[in-house]
């Protein structure tokens, strides 16, 4: 019995000690907080703002919401900084793609609620103007004579429903708030007027609609966007002034990558920087094993536009600041807990992915702003699908085994007679992609997507183009195989590459000339500039040996002639 009793007692004083020390830890940081306050005192210098300062004030400034969510309000930057227990797997991130996008989306044709218009909208682009850089031909800029070209002013064939992505002539219902333009109304009014429907052609036009949704409705067979779109200016605008409302992490992926909504519902892919514009891949890496570059998405959108597929969703480089737009706006709590300070005083986070998103690949801004790409949503899966292919000249992913079409020189032979390959215009579609990846050096397509609805006669969409732009010193030929193997071009796209290798227009000089307008401006340095120039003249040269031994007409597939359309072909010779 004796012992029953001091038993008991012992239970109760490790309680006591248990409770004691949990009392201590949570009392800790705010003695250490005053301490550091007493330090520095009242009468010391007016220090410039500082992040590690805010960082020490955010548990006060996330109190509330906190407590709301449910989250721990232990939020203090001794926790933040101590990363022993934080979790490293790759486990799916509880994030707004997962959970809420789709439906947010679908949500946002129906009802949008108003927001003030701020002043930050009307800044000016800092790469709006050209600063004199750009040579002229005729008196107009290189750009804007590309743009003039017969060769840029084929019309599309008339558009029926079957050709467009979005028939807005349906029972869809708009709600006016979802249809404002840019400039919110305010919230007064009665009940019955917020419930008000109108239908897209009717009192509300297409002009008042967000500009994403303006992009959406734009899609068609042939394009993603036409070639002087007005939409299109308007929406690289919102990219990079719209408030970010939201931030959360994208499942998946072997680098982070984070899902930015904006305040008119508009979301974007944001991938930050993790290199400089002067790091050229190592020789050694893998290129399944290299960095993703925010500058080459941009990059890659204007050389898309430029070469006139417009198959890439528009891009924009934008300076975020990592603690208003992305810490204080994210509701993700597994990318929330990554965030620290660095011991050279910046603010860092890193997120969860499959491999590259731990401290030793954190994300570090200077002090608190970080650079990054933004390339605007398509439209979500429920509202449109997508149908994803296994590129034919996919890479093996291995660090020793070669792909079929490595070691057979007749491979392409079995593509033509493999359905989408074997009719249409899928295998010149391919052939441009191919073009389009050996001038950026990219050697990371192996899949790509089209949108369902226009079965197997459209455009491939070229998404994912972080890994291009890597070695300005190195032309990987390796990527060229597929147009060496089959030996096929579009007659338009023939005739477009020997115009951009024209002196009066050449290549890098339009690609400066374009990459000027974006906020990033510098995008790519003097040397991956004068690669697109060596790499033209490469692909000019696969072309003309296949012409010299197949002949023009086997090699040239006609477009041009005799047909209104630069996307359609008489078929798979």
């Amino acid at each position: 019995m004796i012992l029953f009793r001091k038993f008991r007692v012992l239970i109760l004083m490790v309680f006591l000690v248990a409770c004691t020390m949990h009392i201590m830890i949570d009392l800790l940081p705010k003695l250490e907080k005053r301490a550091a306050g007493a330090d520095s005192g009242d009468g010391g210098c007016q220090c410039a703002h500082h992040p590690a300062g805010e960082l020490q004030g955010w548990g006060k400034q996330r109190a509330r919401s906190a407590a709301e969510a449910g989250w721990p309000n232990k939020h203090t930057l001794r926790i933040l900084q101590d990363f022993s227990n934080e979790p490293s797997s790759n486990l799916t991130s509880h994030s707004l793609e997962k959970i809420t996008a789709a439906g947010d989306r679908a949500e946002s044709f129906k009802r949008m609620r108003p927001s003030a218009g701020k002043a930050e909208d009307h800044k000016p682009l800092i790469g709006d103007a050209s600063g004199g850089r750009t040579v002229p031909v005729h008196g107009v800029s290189r750009l804007s004579a590309l743009f003039e070209h017969p060769l840029y002013k084929v019309d599309l064939p008339f558009l029926t429903d079957d050709d467009t992505l979005f028939n807005v002539n349906t029972d869809i219902r708009f709600y006016p708030r979802a249809t404002g333009n840019q400039v919110w109304h305010n919230e007064e009014g009665n009940a019955e007027e917020e419930e008000e429907e109108f239908s897209p052609t009717g009192e509300v036009t297409a002009e008042s609609y967000p500009n994403w949704l303006r992009f959406h409705i734009g899609i068609n067979r042939y394009e993603l966007y036409s070639r002087h779109s007005l939409v299109l200016d308007a929406l690289l605008k919102d990219l990079v002034t719209q408030r970010i409302t939201s931030v959360a992490m994208k499942s998946g992926g072997t680098q982070l990558k984070l899902i930015m909504t904006f305040q008119n519902y508009g979301q974007a892919l944001f991938k930050p920087m993790k290199q400089t514009r002067e790091q050229e891949t190592p020789p050694d890496f893998f290129y399944f094993s290299d960095f993703e570059r925010h500058n080459a998405e941009i990059a890659a959108f204007h050389l898309d536009r430029i070469l006139d597929f417009r198959r890439v969703p528009p891009v924009a480089g934008r300076l975020v600041n990592m603690t208003r737009e992305i810490r204080d706006m994210t509701r993700d709590k597994k990318l929330w807990r990554t965030f620290f300070i660095s011991p050279a005083n910046n603010v860092c986070f890193y997120g969860e992915c499959s491999y590259y998103c731990s401290t030793e690949h954190a994300l570090c801004g200077k002090p608190d702003q970080i650079e990054g790409s933004l390339a605007a949503f398509l439209p979500d899966l429920s509202l449109a699908k997508r149908k994803t292919w296994r590129n034919p000249w996919r890479r093996s992913y291995h660090k020793r085994k070669k792909a079929e079409w490595e070691v057979d020189p007749d491979y392409c032979d079995e593509v033509k007679q493999t359905p989408p390959y074997d009719r249409g215009t899928r295998l010149l579609d391919v052939m441009d992609m191919t073009i389009f990846d050996f001038l950026m050096g990219n050697m990371d397509r192996h899949h790509y997507e089209t949108f369902e609805k226009f079965g197997n006669e459209t455009f491939i969409i070229h998404l994912d183009n972080g890994r291009g732009f890597g070695k300005h010193s190195h032309d990987e030929l390796s990527i060229l195989v597929p147009l060496s193997q089959c030996c096929r071009v579009r007659k338009s796209s023939y005739l477009r590459l020997q115009l951009l290798a024209k002196e009066e227009y050449q290549l890098s000089s339009l690609m400066e000339e374009s990459l000027l307008r974006d906020r990033l401006s510098p995008v790519l340095i003097q040397r991956h500039l004068q690669a697109l120039d060596r790499r033209l003249r490469l692909v000019l040269q696969v072309l003309a040996g296949c012409i010299e031994k197949e002949g023009y007409v086997n090699v040239v597939e006609e477009d041009v002639v005799g047909d209104t359309s630069t996307h359609r072909s008489p078929g798979h010779r």
